[in-house]
């Protein structure tokens, strides 16, 4: 009799579906077992069933009492009629996968592999820090990391806490290495901060950084010396929980929310030990300020964003008890034509030589629109495969005749378009998810609770290269199409996630093998994270208000030291002080009167108009004020064309949804300017 493969014994094809109950297992083997097995390949198989048993009821599949009702009680899985929670699920899409893959795998060309560096300890956190924006904290720019004061003054508790521990390890590290140059004592960096504290100016006291030994201060204490402008902008712990648990809070930091709610998550988490309700339907609150999309903000801005993010994300895996790795991967030559195999950035700048101003790849784009062409309401779309051979041979013609412009995209079967996206995206040198985050990103099942979960998976997309986020967006939106037709498809979500999840997280180029039972043991959370991804995707392309905030921190700390230096200079110059602030002051402050707004348009006809601010004005309200008089473009303009934009005062630029009351904001950003105009391409 042929002995059953670990697959087959996952998927309970041979075998009945209580076979998880560990005494089946044993009776199951041993009379399916040729007699002449090695005794070593015997013991192989009972590990891998056993195994397999125990990551069903990790996932909450199955329990000892339970598995022999449950199989009588639920029938076998229905695409069309099934739930969408990877505990209710079998694995069978993504095993057949992960088969699909290997089989092509066999017909594939060699190509170079990334050779992934395995940092010490010291160079991890050394790459952290300079990742963080936080490098002249150590090396030869220690002696002066004042550039670094006014960004470490906006870092929440949990924040600080992350950075010290990085800094410390990196100064023993140095210390190890006898490095010559200026090595930092964390304590001395920290105390910096609180001598600012006390020597600011008028009064007024910044944010200080508090760690591990410091305790949460009460609201009005947080808030003490600070002008109604800049309370706003403080990240406060909340006093109660949000008001739904579906609810995302983005306007507190994730790390403390997590302190803050790790004893209560814990007795939840024992209390439902063994089994794991279904996936909520998480929600994003509105936002009176606006909510803002990665996208809005200007480039200096997202910098410090990005900044933010890595620490962020590394205070929350601290927090939480998760350890956060870094990959870099080692530069080697890769190829720097064609379609497959080649990295994104480098397809990109060949696109754009096409099409300038193109971020998604265009034989990415093209295979999806060759996909829907064939109807999104195909029966098994995206896990039936196209032929190994004749995918092989579309892939070679159309290295050769792609961008020529000779491809006959008519031969093309809607299957084939499927497997051919799927391929491209795993045969990416570098994964779509990044060398530096993958692991990050595998890691997120780890966490303890879903929202912390997608709260981490927020931070990741934001982390992410832009090409990589844009094509990535590309691909979720297209996905969602898919299972927005799954009554006819019978695509769900989840079923879309399982034969995904191996094409973005199983990564051959990156030389790291990949044992069959390390893949068994990711199955199950690669899928979920794949689930999340999609299902969320406009949630997770949001940048957290709190991150937002701590910018407009930043931008005021670095505004008033530069207002400092200035008027130093001009005091040496023997210029007139009160003729300097004469100048300085705001045009808004000078020209428009209490709660008026003056809003331009430069590319409009009507430039400029002054703007009464009310409760209910919305962002929406001042662009139909002004598209509402226009003459000649008028035809032609039309919603989503031109936006408008909040610039300077405490941010750079940032583009501000249909949905932003202007009075809040105004009271937030009272020396902003209000411009309307398009998008960047």
């Amino acid at each position: 009799m042929k002995l059953l493969s670990q697959r087959e014994v996952c998927l309970g094809r041979k075998c009945p579906r209580n076979i998880f109950a560990p005494a089946q297992i044993i009776v199951s083997f041993f009379t399916s077992c040729h007699p002449a097995l090695a005794l070593g390949k015997m013991v192989t198989v009972v590990t891998k069933l056993v195994h397999c048993f125990h990551l069903r009821r990790r996932c909450g599949q199955y329990t000892m009492n339970q598995e022999i009702t449950k199989a009588k009680e639920k029938p076998p899985f229905d695409r069309s009629s099934s739930q969408d929670s990877v505990d209710e699920l079998h694995m069978e899409d993504y095993w057949t996968e992960v088969e699909n893959i290997k089989k092509s795998s066999e017909n594939r060309q060699d190509q170079e592999v990334v050779v992934v560096k395995e940092p010490d300890e010291g160079e991890l956190e050394e790459e952290w820090l300079k990742e963080a924006g936080l490098s002249n904290l150590f090396g030869e720019s220690a002696e002066d990391p004042q550039d670094s004061m006014v960004f470490l003054s906006t870092l929440t508790r949990t924040q600080a806490a992350a950075v010290q521990k990085r800094v410390e390890t990196v100064s023993q590290t140095l210390r190890k290495k006898n490095k010559q140059h200026h090595i930092p004592d964390v304590r001395d960096i920290f105390a910096q901060q609180t001598e600012s504290k006390e020597k600011a100016p008028d009064g007024t006291e910044s944010q200080s950084v508090r760690t591990n030994e410091n305790k949460y201060q009460g609201k009005d204490d947080q808030a003490s010396g600070l002008d109604d402008c800049e309370k706003k902008l403080i990240p406060l712990v909340p006093e109660e929980a949000p008001a739904s648990e579906t609810d995302i809070n983005l306007e507190v930091s994730f790390a403390e929310q997590a302190v803050n709610q790790k004893e209560s998550s814990k007795d939840k988490t024992q209390k439902s030990k063994g089994h794991e309700a279904p996936i909520p339907n998480f929600r994003v609150p509105k936002d009176k300020t606006g909510t803002t999309r990665i996208g809005d903000l200007a480039p200096q801005d997202m910098k410090k964003v990005c900044y933010l993010a890595l620490i962020e994300l590394t205070a929350l895996y601290d927090v939480l008890g998760v350890e956060l790795k870094q990959q870099k991967a080692v530069k080697i030559k890769t190829k720097d034509s064609g379609l497959f195999c080649v990295p994104l950035t480098v397809l990109l700048e060949l696109d754009q030589r096409k099409v300038p101003g193109t971020r998604i790849p265009l034989i990415f784009q093209k295979l999806i629109s060759r996909i829907e062409e064939g109807g999104l309401e195909t029966e098994g779309l995206l896990r039936i495969p196209g032929a190994a051979v004749r995918i092989k041979n579309l892939c070679q013609e159309l290295e050769a005749k792609f961008y020529e412009g000779a491809f006959n995209w008519e031969s093309v079967k809607q299957h084939d378009a499927a497997s051919l996206l799927k391929l491209f995206i795993r045969e990416l040198p570098q994964p779509l998810l990044s060398v530096e985050y993958l692991q990050a990103f595998q890691a997120v099942q780890n966490l303890p609770t879903k929202k912390q979960q997608l709260q981490a998976l927020n931070l990741l997309v934001i982390l992410l290269p832009d090409s990589n986020r844009d094509t990535l967006k590309a691909l979720l939106e297209f996905l969602q199409r898919v299972i927005d037709n799954k009554e006819k498809n019978k695509m769900t979500t989840m079923n879309v996630a399982m034969v995904m999840a191996p094409n973005l997280f199983m990564c051959h180029g990156l030389g790291l093998k990949s044992s069959e039972q390390r893949e068994f043991v990711m199955a199950a959370g690669t899928a979920n994270i794949m689930y999340l991804l999609i299902k969320y995707q406009k949630l997770l392309w949001t940048i957290p208000k709190f991150l937002v905030n701590q910018v407009r921190k930043q931008n005021t700390e670095n505004l008033k030291k530069d207002k400092k230096t200035v008027k130093k200079l001009l005091k040496k110059m023997a210029y007139d002080r009160e003729k300097y602030e004469k100048q300085d002051r705001s045009p808004n402050d000078a020209d428009v009167p209490q709660g008026v707004i003056r809003v331009q348009a430069p590319h409009l006809s009507k430039v400029s108009m002054a703007i009464q601010l009310t409760e209910e004005l919305k962002a929406s309200d001042v662009l139909a004020r002004f598209l509402s008089q226009e003459s000649g473009i008028a035809q032609t303009l039309k919603k989503g064309e031109v936006f408008l934009y909040e610039v300077g005062g405490n941010i750079g630029e940032r583009c501000l949804d249909d949905d932003t009351y202007m009075e809040d904001l105004y009271q937030l950003n009272p020396h902003a300017e209000w411009v309307i105009k398009s998008k960047p391409s």
